[in-house]
């Protein structure tokens, strides 16, 4: 299994960017796909997540309205469209993938850095 984010940049406060995960090798049926994201100096957070076969989708809190996970089954490839960007949501992305009966990630991307300017 291999994830490949992309999709990362600078934007200004206020602005939009699209991350995008490729996925290879899933049977994504099983499988709930999450991003995460890490400021300098933080821990790793959660942001949201899909559940590939029913597209059901949560969000934490801090980017709730602001942030849409979406699938793309021909693709094979999981997107977050950011919205309303700020300062504090500046870190290095990362998308994640786990079947769905377990509680962890096993399997990770490596990250994308989004930087928003004030």
């Amino acid at each position: 299994v291999q994830l490949q984010a992309s999709g990362g940049g600078l934007v200004q406060a206020g602005g939009s960017l699209r991350l995008s995960c490729a996925t290879f090798g899933l049977t994504f049926s099983r499988y709930v796909m999450g991003w995460f994201r890490q400021a300098p100096g933080k821990e790793r957070d959660f942001v949201a997540r899909i559940v590939w076969s029913s597209g059901s989708t949560y969000y934490a809190d801090s980017v709730k309205g602001r942030f849409t996970i979406s699938r793309d089954d021909a693709k094979n490839t999981v997107h977050l469209q950011m919205n309303s960007l700020k300062p504090e949501d500046t870190a290095t992305y990362y998308c994640a993938a786990k079947t769905v009966w377990r509680d962890e990630y096993n399997y990770w991307g490596q990250g994308t850095q989004v930087t928003v300017s004030s």
